[in-house]
Parts: C-alpha cells; sequence; structure tokens
C-alpha cells in the first residue's frame, strides 16, 4: 500500500503530522507492506532562492500578527511539538525558499533513504537553527543524512529535480491542496492536516481492508466415488 505525503520543511506541523503518522504507522499490522513517499509542497514558491527573512517577521506580514501574537502562537507550538517528542527552538529561525531542499529529497526518494533526509532537514529547521537555504549548508545536511555530497552539490548546481518539485505541486493543487501536511493513502482517501494518531490509524486500517489483495478460494475438488 503506498502512502504519499505532500509536506515543506519550515512547516511546523508538517513535522508534528510526520510523527503522529509515524505512531500510528508503527502499530499498524501490515506496516512492512507499506510504501511511504514524501511529495514536494512549497508554502511560499515566489521567494527568490537565497533571500531570507525572520520566521516572526513572515508570519506578521502573512496573517497580520502582533508581535505578541507571533511570540504567543510560537510557544503554543513548541508545546504541541514537545507533545510529540520533538524538540522546537522557532525564536531566531529564517524563512526562505525550500526549492532545493525538495530537490535533495527527490534525491534521497533516488537513492532509497528518503526518509532520513526529511528527518534529517526538519530537525536541522527547528532544533538545531540550520539553514536550508544556502547550497553549503544542505550539502552537509543532505552527507549527515547519507548522501553523496558530490551528488548532492551536483543536483542543486544543475536544479537536476526542479521540474519534479513543481510537478509535485501542480499534483497537490489539483488534488485540492492547499496547505499541508496533506496525505493520500492508497490512492483512496486524502487526510488535511496534522491529525491525532488515532485518525491515521482508522485510515490506514480502512484503506487497507479495502485494497488489499484477496487470495483466490481453492478450487472444489469432488470426492472420489467409492468402488
Amino acid at each position: 500500500m503506498r502512502i504519499e505525503i505532500w509536506s515543506d520543511v519550515v512547516c511546523p506541523w508538517c513535522y508534528v503530522g510526520k510523527r503522529r503518522f509515524e505512531r500510528a504507522l508503527a502499530a499498524f499490522p501490515h506496516r512492512d507492506q507499506v510504501q511511504v513517499v514524501h511529495r514536494s509542497f512549497q508554502l511560499d514558491p515566489s521567494k527568490p532562492k537565497g533571500a531570507t527573512q525572520p520566521r516572526g517577521e513572515v508570519l506578521r506580514r502573512k496573517y497580520g500578527w502582533s508581535e505578541a501574537q507571533v511570540t504567543a502562537r510560537e510557544a503554543e507550538m513548541r508545546d504541541t511539538a514537545a507533545g510529540e517528542g520533538l524538540d522546537f527552538k522557532l525564536g531566531n529561525s529564517l524563512s526562505g525558499n525550500t526549492a532545493d531542499a525538495h530537490q535533495l529529497i527527490h534525491l534521497g526518494l533516488a537513492r532509497g533513504i528518503q526518509d532520513a533526509v526529511v528527518e534529517r532537514l526538519y530537525r536541522a529547521y527547528f532544533s538545531e537553527g540550520r539553514s536550508l537555504f544556502d547550497h553549503d549548508s544542505l550539502v552537509a545536511l543532505a552527507t549527515e543524512a547519507g548522501l553523496d555530497p558530490d551528488e548532492a552539490r551536483a543536483v542543486l548546481a544543475e536544479d537536476r529535480y526542479a521540474h519534479a518539485v513543481a510537478a509535485d505541486g501542480q499534483e497537490a493543487h489539483a488534488l485540492g491542496a492547499t496547505g499541508v501536511p496533506f496525505f493520500v493513502i492508497a490512492n483512496r482517501y486524502g487526510i488535511s492536516g496534522a491529525q491525532p494518531t488515532s485518525v491515521f490509524a482508522e485510515v490506514l486500517a480502512r484503506a487497507w481492508s479495502e485494497t488489499k489483495p484477496t487470495m483466490p478460494e481453492p478450487a472444489s475438488i469432488p470426492a472420489p466415488e467409492r468402488p
């Protein structure tokens, strides 16, 4: 069973949603028969590459919040993350274009370590205050996740997966996703947002029951006639 997750690596609810989904998947009896694929979704693709702004400034401009409101919302977000075992340090974080980070996630898929790349980028941004917006930092993080540094740098220099990143975003919008995280389970159920673990568990079970392969009934063989 295939599960696709659209997300952005600077989206705090995406990291929280990933943890909640992972908890449901860990308890799912058929987890070894589940393939998880991370898909790209940029919250603000209009930002020029390399340009960054303080996260708080972005939130104030986007939602019209005061500085006090931003501080309060970030505190709530830290508490929510802590409830999922995540250590968020949001105070001095920057925001910017995430297209290059998504290119490395596509490289991770090609090399069979996509989840490790996604996890490393999330932790770097939300817990360590590291940049996801310059090539040197991204290559270092990709290397720590298990990718070859020369290949990672070449991917970024050549924009090798830029078309794939854009195509992912277009598909998400075609499916009706206006935000992330957005989960598509078995190409049948869509889940929007960082839902409780129980919701993911319920949908996993339902999707499996509707899509699992069924074994044919054994042929009925008549008993031999007695002589």
